[in-house]
């Protein structure tokens, strides 16, 4: 049973730190990228999946009946068997769109908070206030939602370490079940990147941005949420099924435009701008290219998404999928990495440690083939 993602494009206003593929809602063709999105949905083979995640862009950005439109589709054509997903900005999360989506079978929310800040919120370009996030969550709850997540951002311009202690004590009042906590990274063709190329941008030092993680790991332990991945915490059985598929390396299909997909053995991507998908989908097909994973680089994969959950990879599993046994592949570099304090080794399982977890690209690259 395989998972799918389905992306909405569009958002009321584009943040200065985000590279994902999105357009301003004015004067898009919504409606006509709604067709093409439920035509491509449509050709999906299977009706039995494990999860669903609607992300963006910004999923309500859409107004109530586009909203409606989509996750009536869904509930028709799909039986979602453990998860489905949507992410939300908190000042756009109506209650009428949160009972649209309590309707529909949506039973997991992902908030983008980023920070309780005023300020930060508006230098990273975030159409909400602190009390937008309150009110969001208040709502959510009040309605049914069954389990809600905030995302948060450090290691931002300006940011001091009381301020990253202030959004996980204001995180963690709220009645919400799962936290995902990323450092900022300068991606190309941003506008936080391009300010600090231009020298309008300064970040915090790396040693700081340590200190956040440190922060994080421990206050969210302490409060209750139990570390699963290198940028996730949960509240018992919370953790998110979906992503979890991603970092098991498992298969999912993509719907929409500019998303990605596994299926079969092959990665596929759709074409990203919005007039060209819709053109494409209107002939029949929006992929772009289709990539065949070579054993090598599928063996990659599953090392170094799989070291991304605490609980680590395990050794039969990738026995039983590669035909090899892991030590004839990646003993040596396992060795190195468990003497230097990097990994932990058992029978079965190979895992970071608290410091691998803090230095996790540098251990991942170690296991690359094909460099």
């Amino acid at each position: 049973m395989r998972s799918l993602y389905i992306h909405i494009p569009f958002c009321n206003r584009i943040c200065t730190y985000c590279d994902f593929n999105k357009f301003l809602i004015k004067n898009q063709p919504v409606d006509e990228y709604l067709d093409c999105l439920i035509k491509e949905l449509s050709s999906i083979d299977e009706r039995d999946l494990l999860t669903v995640f609607i992300g963006g862009g910004t999923p309500t950005a859409l107004n109530e009946g586009q909203l409606e439109r989509l996750l009536s589709y869904i509930e028709q054509s799909f039986t979602i068997h453990e998860e489905f997903t949507m992410e939300a900005n908190p000042d756009e999360l109506t209650r009428n769109k949160i009972a649209l989506m309590k309707q529909y079978g949506v039973s997991r929310l992902s908030l983008g908070v980023q920070t309780f800040d005023n300020d930060l919120l508006k230098s990273l370009g975030r159409t909400h206030q602190e009390q937008d996030i309150f009110n969001a969550v208040n709502a959510a709850n009040e309605l049914g939602i069954e389990s809600i997540s905030l995302d948060l951002m450090y290691h931002l311009p300006t940011q001091t370490l009381e301020q990253c202690r202030r959004d996980l004590a204001l995180a963690t009042s709220l009645d919400i079940h799962h936290i995902s906590s990323y450092s900022l990274i300068l991606e190309p063709k941003t506008q936080f990147y391009n300010m600090y190329k231009k020298g309008m941008l300064q970040l915090p030092d790396e040693q700081l941005a340590a200190e956040m993680y440190t922060l994080t790991m421990n206050t969210l332990r302490d409060r209750g949420f139990h570390q699963y991945e290198i940028s996730n915490y949960a509240k018992g059985h919370h953790e998110s099924i979906h992503n979890k598929v991603y970092w098991q390396n498992k298969e999912y299909y993509g719907a929409g435009a500019g998303s990605h997909g596994y299926i079969d053995g092959v990665r596929y991507y759709n074409i990203a701008p919005v007039p060209h998908y819709i053109k494409a989908m209107h002939k029949g097909n929006a992929v772009k290219e289709r990539i065949p994973v070579t054993v090598d680089a599928a063996m990659e994969e599953f090392m170094f998404l799989g070291l991304r959950l605490n609980d680590g990879i395990s050794k039969n599993e990738f026995l039983a999928r590669y035909k090899t046994s892991y030590d004839n592949v990646f003993k040596d570099v396992t060795t190195k990495l468990v003497n230097e304090g990097y990994l932990i080794e058992t029978d079965d399982r190979i895992s970071l440690t608290a410091l691998g977890r803090m230095r996790g690209n540098d251990v991942f690259e170690k296991f690359l083939l094909t460099v």
